[in-house]
């Protein structure tokens, strides 16, 4: 499955793909953080998430589902512009697969659709700005 999402800071846009297959390229920046997957349900159930960043690919970064969550019980890895990220920090952004945006002072969404539906996914934004800051530290 692949889309483009949008690359606000680059204007730009840039394929955002989900595999069922461990990434081949090596990490360089590696944060678990736990997110709360939102549905109809009144409770909301956490998962184990893992945010990725490889130097070979700078411009993008991957979040990774734990097999659990897929029905072919894999992981289950987004990769899309590390821009879209941060500005989905600031500002709702993105207009293909996967979508950004703040919600209150704390907490982001990043929702991923697919052809098998949409998830909606929440996460502390302290986690989220952690994990770029090392992105960009492991540029330097």
């Amino acid at each position: 499955m692949s889309s483009t999402a949008e690359n606000p800071a680059a204007s730009a846009t840039a394929t955002a793909t989900a595999t069922a297959t461990a990434t081949a390229t090596a990490t360089a920046v590696e944060e678990r953080v736990t997110a709360r997957v939102i549905s109809d349900d009144p409770l909301y159930r956490k998962v184990p998430v893992a945010l990725r960043f490889a130097e070979a690919e700078p411009l993008a970064v991957r979040i990774v589902f734990p097999a659990d969550l897929s029905p072919e019980g894999t992981d289950n890895e987004w990769v899309f512009p590390r821009a879209l990220l941060e500005a989905g920090l600031q500002a709702p952004t993105g207009t293909g697969d996967v979508r950004v945006w703040p919600c209150g002072r704390v907490q982001a969404v990043v929702e991923f659709h697919s052809p098998e539906g949409v998830a909606v996914v929440q996460f502390d934004i302290a986690a989220l700005r952690r994990f770029l800051r090392r992105t960009y530290s492991a540029t330097r």
